[in-house]
């Protein structure tokens, strides 16, 4: 299996190029963004040493879906899907938090938890929670949105007294979140599933709030199985999910957190495959489509042959 672990392309009116941690972004004349979603994967904020064959595709059309999926409720970025793996949009200034949104005590939260404490973020937490125990109601817990390393906890009241989002727009980016929140809950239990926490991130076009990048994806949320939720939290026992946890885990148990002097283990060919196994999983459980691979001969060459005919047709506009 091939995987795309870096683009170098040069577009018609090509204005800038960044490398994300996930994403290949070139910005075209200064107001397209044709966002190329590539096979790397992070984890703990680190981008790991071999790519994911698929992993690209999956989170392209599971975004593309739940955007489409939620644009009654909030404007998004994208204009057009020319390929698997990629996402042509409108240019907008993003907000430097990310909207995390947590239904259940799981992941960065219960680690928090566990380790004594009863606010995250600014949000009190009750005493007695057990992991992946269904929070009283659903929580924002913000991080501000980092360049490079890490993103960090941050509280609505730091946000604001910072200066870093106007109160206006923050109440706005708040009833999105709670509302884009509510559809994917929804959407998710039609499946038989719980969508346990996600992020969303927004950017403005002049005075405009638009919704960006990816929704719903296993690099940005976390699944549950809904059957038999409730008989594994009586008896204490781990959730089945689906979601990127699974490889923070398998990092964790082999010594690595993205803390200074750790060592990514060696990803072998078997757990890349299984990796790349467990995306395909959840593209099919939470689409209910199943997933067809994209051609694996001349990927590249295909990617750009599809954003060049997209492009074709936007630039003249």
């Amino acid at each position: 299996m091939k995987a795309i672990k870096e683009t170098n392309f040069n577009f018609p009116k090509q204005s800038s190029f960044y490398k994300g941690k996930v994403r290949d972004v070139y910005t075209i004349d200064h107001r397209l963004m044709a966002m190329v979603v590539t096979d790397r994967i992070s984890a703990f904020d680190v981008v790991l040493p071999e790519a994911i064959p698929f992993k690209g595709q999956v989170l392209n059309q599971i975004g593309a879906k739940f955007l489409k999926a939620t644009a009654d409720i909030v404007q998004n970025w994208v204009i057009a899907v020319p390929d698997e793996m990629v996402t042509i949009g409108r240019i907008c200034e993003p907000f430097k938090v990310e909207m995390v949104v947590r239904g259940y005590l799981a992941g960065h939260a219960w680690r928090e938890y566990s380790e004594g404490k009863r606010s995250v973020c600014g949000v009190a937490l009750p005493e007695g929670l057990k992991e992946n125990d269904k929070l009283p109601h659903p929580i924002i817990t913000p991080t501000t949105k980092a360049a490079v390393g890490h993103d960090e906890d941050i509280s609505r009241e730091d946000i604001l007294s910072k200066g870093i989002v106007s109160i206006v727009d923050y109440d706005q980016l708040e009833n999105y979140t709670y509302a884009l929140y509510k559809r994917g809950t929804e959407m998710a239990a039609e499946r038989g599933l719980i969508l346990v926490d996600t992020k969303y991130e927004f950017g403005k076009s002049g005075d405009e709030i638009y919704l960006i990048d990816e929704i719903h994806t296993p690099d940005s949320s976390r699944y549950f199985y809904a059957e038999g939720y409730e008989e594994r939290q009586a008896e204490n026992t781990p959730q089945k999910q689906l979601s990127k946890e699974f490889v923070r885990k398998w990092l964790i148990e082999n010594g690595f957190q993205g803390k200074d002097g750790q060592v990514v283990p060696v990803m072998t060919p078997e757990i890349i495959a299984s990796i790349s196994e467990r995306y395909i999983e959840l593209y099919e459980q939470i689409t209910g489509d199943t997933f067809v691979k994209n051609e694996q001969d001349n990927i590249l060459d295909r990617i750009e042959q599809n954003v060049l005919g997209s492009l074709d047709t936007l630039l003249s506009k």
